[in-house]
């Protein structure tokens, strides 16, 4: 059973590629306020009558890390059968059910502006719990078969 709503094998690879340093870019920019000054945008406020610059480099890191991470957990695999489609469903079943779990907990325990941040991590957490447990099947089945 063939999906075509799976990205081309070669996506993963580019994927890989672009997650690190749109991570990087997160990163830098979350914790220690960078930003790329060709990014910034002058936005007329009209309530205040000021017009203003607004920075997209916040922008560029979180949309850099959505699509490569989509890349990377919806490409085909170089087999890509049944088992694939199965262990791919029950995957991202079990990672939508952690992660789910996880927010349960934060939404009991933090608060304040610390939530504003596991909400962000939180659009995140899925694909990457999918990713890990996905690969982890993978490489486990693998490694049981070749022995």
């Amino acid at each position: 059973m063939q999906s075509s709503l799976l990205f081309p094998q070669k996506c993963k690879k580019i994927g890989l590629v672009l997650f690190i340093p749109f991570l990087v870019l997160g990163i830098m920019n979350l914790f220690y306020e960078f930003q790329f000054r060709w990014l910034d945008l002058p936005v007329h406020l009209p309530l205040k009558d000021i017009t203003t610059d607004y920075n997209l480099t916040n922008e560029l890191a979180g949309i850099g890390i959505l699509l490569s991470l989509l890349m990377i957990a919806f490409s085909k695999e170089t087999k890509e059968d049944e088992f694939i489609v199965q262990v791919r469903l029950e995957s991202l079943q079990w990672a939508v059910y952690v992660n789910y779990a996880l927010l349960a907990i934060c939404i009991l325990f933090v608060n304040g502006t610390m939530f504003f941040q596991v909400i962000i991590y939180n659009m995140y957490t899925v694909l990457i719990f999918f990713i890990l447990r996905f690969n982890f099947i993978l490489y486990k089945t693998s490694r049981s078969a070749s022995s």
